[in-house]
């Protein structure tokens, strides 16, 4: 489905706080939405909340118009047209205790006021009268976005306490908007960050996604190491010594280098200085990654060096790198891993403008040639293969019968060290 136009969706939320206005009800736009409008950002997407329950709004737009699925908590979306997308409704509430450290056990239907109060920082606090051009503010929140300040609404440790996900979010925010966390909210995150380990694995990608993609992303791990909040869901990356903030400071400059990378670049920018692959794979599996990210940044740390001499490679070794899905974030990543390389790095691109023939031509052997020559499956039937196709794309082999005459020589070789 493409993405809302932002134009219309911005629209389609004002047109959404008209309707509710029109049937009787209070109505803002809510959270991020005003926060990213304030600061001179096109918003992503478009939060309303109101006094009216779940089931006035559903007939107030319609129930082939809305979905309830979060309708115990009080939200309903609201489906636009295609090019406007979706809003979320939400009425004014207030939580019940967090059992879970995620979710309330029941809300209550409240005021604005209330609603305010039982969100996460101030900044994402604040209620916009779109039809008014008017800024309600219960918390504070804009004071804290002229100064440039993260802070939790009301004690940071309760908020905290109901949704742990927020400390991991206090940062991103951080990071994201070249703000500082202020000093009370930041000591409850460094006081619980152990306690982040109660979230799921998959919200924590989705933080860490978020935040190595996105142009904060130093910052952003800066303040995860200084919190405490890195020693509990990314303990490679805390140096214990010396060599240890080497490396990491390595690791850090390499990925400032990247420009808007994919997760798995990222990731292996800040891994590959201090872990290898296989440790990458089992960061991967803990955070619950699809395997084809895990599998794209073990291969990029696994082969983050190998470019740096790429012309002197034999081009049976260069090849394969080439002409693998991954190249062009590994042609990123080396530059930024070794910022000298700019002559290797060019000599690649040049190499990938080759014609397919040329770059990458038919083997000229294939498995069912070799089970034909009577060698069987196996480790044995796979290196064969190897050895022979190093062999054509080196040059020492050309066609066919050139392949299963060296087949024949490697196998009477293999007999010969056998007997």
């Amino acid at each position: 489905m493409p993405a809302p136009h932002p134009e219309d969706q911005r629209q389609f939320a004002v047109e959404v706080v008209r309707r509710l206005r029109a049937a009787g009800f209070a109505a803002y736009w809510a959270g991020g939405c005003v926060r990213d409008r304030l600061l001179g950002r096109v918003p992503k997407d478009y939060d309303v909340a109101t006094d009216a329950t779940p089931p006035q709004i559903r007939q107030v737009f319609g129930h082939r118009r809305t979905l309830a699925i979060g309708a115990a908590f009080g939200v309903i979306t609201v489906v636009g047209p295609k090019a406007a997308g979706m809003v979320e409704v939400t009425t004014f509430r207030r939580d019940a205790a967090y059992s879970d450290g995620r979710h309330p056990d029941g809300v209550t239907f409240s005021s604005a006021e209330e609603d305010a109060q039982r969100r996460d920082f101030t900044i994402n606090g604040l209620f916009f009268d779109p039809l008014a051009e008017e800024v309600i503010d219960f918390v504070g929140g804009q004071e804290d976005l002229r100064r440039g300040v993260i802070r939790a609404i009301g004690q940071a440790a309760e908020r905290f306490a109901e949704d742990k996900l927020r400390m991991l979010r206090a940062v991103r925010f951080a990071a994201a908007f070249s703000f500082a966390v202020e000093p009370q909210t930041q000591a409850a995150v460094a006081e619980m960050a152990a306690e982040i380990r109660v979230v799921s694995p998959e919200r924590i990608a989705m933080e860490m996604r978020r935040m190595l993609v996105e142009p904060g992303r130093v910052p952003a791990v800066r303040l995860l190491i200084a919190t405490g909040l890195a020693a509990a869901i990314l303990p490679e990356i805390v140096p214990s010594d010396a060599a240890g903030q080497a490396g990491l400071d390595r690791a850090l400059a390499a990925l400032d280098r990247l420009d808007e990378p994919g997760f798995p670049l990222a990731l292996a920018a800040l891994l590959g200085e201090l872990i290898g692959p296989e440790a990458v794979v089992a960061v991967g599996r803990r955070w619950r990654l699809a395997n084809k990210e895990i599998e794209r940044a073990a291969w990029l740390v696994e082969n983050r060096q190998a470019l740096v001499a790429a012309r002197q490679l034999r081009w049976s070794r260069l090849q394969p790198l080439l002409t693998a899905e991954g190249v062009e974030d590994l042609l990123v990543l080396t530059a930024a891993v070794a910022p000298a390389s700019v002559e290797e790095v060019a000599f690649c691109r040049a190499a990938l403008a080759r014609p397919p023939a040329e770059l990458d031509p038919p083997p000229l052997v294939t498995g069912d040639d070799l089970l034909a020559q009577g060698v069987p499956s196996g480790p044995r039937y796979a290196q064969l293969l190897r050895q022979l196709r190093a062999a054509q794309l080196d040059g020492q082999i050309y066609a066919k019968q050139d392949a299963l005459a060296l087949l024949d020589r490697l196998l009477a070789a293999s007999e010969n060290e056998g007997s």
